[in-house]
């Protein structure tokens, strides 16, 4: 990762939180309604420090085993932490209890794992049902018609909350050309509420990151998932 002097992760926060108010505005919605995910993988733990300074209350990681040690750094500091990457089955046993909110519950199988293991721990996780809003063949999700079919299965499991929907739409060409994709996403959100179903809720839409975020809150997302454009580039 390119080296970033504190001043400028904090301007760098300030930046992205001042354009989620002017989208949150410009789309007619409540300020507050969209709430920030910082992405801090391969991010230092001396860098999310600078960004918690500035402001960063949701952080999310993508990988087990570099989240556990960030997350015992900051356990007297006033944050959130989001599993925003893909989820292994075998690596269930250590998310559940460490993470406020689940991203990428992208199976029934990984949702009946995750409360099996939830009712162990004692506990209730808090979930998003990943999509594949693009049905492309090389990525991870739910196809749409799917999650439809699969959610009320999945509202039988009484120790996972489904809380909403994430997707990562396909590359695209410019910010535009996100657009009828998380359209897609809030359609499905309202389609899947509007089966009344304990358990489930549509609240949450996982939407959008550095480069699109503004489109997607005009679409209806509530977190959008950004971090090149706070930590700069970084590396795999």
């Amino acid at each position: 990762m390119e080296p970033l002097i504190p001043d400028t992760i904090a301007k760098r926060v300030q930046s992205i939180l001042t354009k989620i108010r002017l989208a949150e505005e410009k789309a007619g919605r409540p300020a507050g309604t969209v709430r920030l995910v910082a992405a801090t993988k391969t991010v230092t733990v001396e860098h999310i420090a600078e960004g918690v300074r500035a402001g960063l209350c949701m952080l999310g990681e993508n990988r087990v085993q570099e989240a556990l040690p960030k997350i015992a750094a900051f356990t007297e500091a006033p944050v959130q932490w989001h599993f925003i990457g893909q989820l292994q089955r075998r690596k269930v046993r250590s998310v559940i209890g460490r993470f406020d909110l689940i991203h990428s519950v992208d199976t029934v199988d990984l949702a009946q794992e995750i409360n099996r293991r939830a009712e162990e721990a004692g506990c209730r996780q808090n979930v998003l049902l990943e999509v594949n809003i693009g049905g492309e063949p090389t990525k991870a999700g739910f196809h749409p018609d799917d999650v439809v079919r699969s959610v009320p299965m999945m509202a039988q499991f009484s120790h996972m909350c489904i809380k909403g929907l994430m997707t990562i739409p396909p590359p695209t060409t410019g910010q535009d050309s996100a657009r009828p994709h998380f359209r897609k996403l809030y359609e499905l959100a309202r389609q899947i509420a509007a089966l009344n179903l304990p358990t489930v809720e549509m609240d949450e839409l996982s939407m959008g990151m550095s480069n699109d975020f503004d489109v997607a809150i005009e679409e209806g997302a509530t977190l959008v998932r950004v971090g090149t454009a706070i930590f700069g580039a970084r590396h795999v």
